[in-house]
């Protein structure tokens, strides 16, 4: 009998194209708490070669503080700029047969949802751990480890940033990088991830 993987994936840069939008929906928030800690894009990035919570508390912003501004800022957020990577779908499809598929974000569980419902990919997965549920991915990792009780050595975390392959490492669990993302393939090589993905496809085999 085949054994059940836990497959976690970060959502903004694995499962939508969402650089755009989630740029300048963290740039209003910090105009809003009155902290505009980004000056241009380069340094958006940099804020996830971490973990991003830890990333914003370094430059004065607390989580709390964060998440509050965002929760005024979501209603007017134009979600149609985030769309899905349509080669996903189907792999989605395919592993969600066999395995347990969750997303682990630092953006909120209602934002999404939304879009995996206006996607249609609401259906691939057991369950969202966003932004409200606990900052660290870490946290997030062991959590749902716990719950569907699989151990590390079947559980694999699947990001686009060198935070979320920090993350995996440091929680023990195999570490897939995959390109189509934010960070760079020569970025993200550099933290050393255990998988280097460049389409979605090749998820099958990990």
């Amino acid at each position: 009998m085949k054994m059940k993987k836990l497959l976690l994936f970060d959502f903004d840069g694995v499962i939508v194209d969402s650089l755009e939008l989630y740029q300048e929906m963290t740039k209003l928030c910090f105009e809003k708490i009155g902290k505009p800690i980004t000056k241009n894009h380069q340094d958006f990035l940099d804020l996830f070669d971490d973990n991003f919570y830890e990333a914003i508390r370094k430059r004065g912003i607390e989580a709390d503080e964060f998440n509050s501004a965002a929760a005024l800022i979501i209603p007017n957020v134009d979600f149609d700029k985030a769309t899905p990577f349509e080669d996903l779908m189907p792999v989605l499809r395919e592993l969600k047969k066999d395995n347990i598929l969750l997303i682990i974000s630092s953006n909120s569980s209602y934002a999404i949802r939304l879009i995996l419902s206006k996607y249609n990919f609401d259906g691939c997965f057991d369950d969202i751990l966003g932004a409200d549920f606990m900052v660290s991915k870490v946290d997030k990792i062991f959590h749902a480890m716990e719950k569907w009780e699989i151990p590390k050595d079947r559980t694999c975390f699947i990001g686009d940033t060198t935070g979320d392959i920090k993350e995996a490492k440091e929680a023990g669990v195999k570490s897939v990088a995959v390109t189509w993302g934010w960070h760079t393939k020569e970025r993200l090589k550099q933290v050393r991830p255990d998988y280097v993905i460049d389409n979605p496809h090749e998820l099958i085999n990990i």
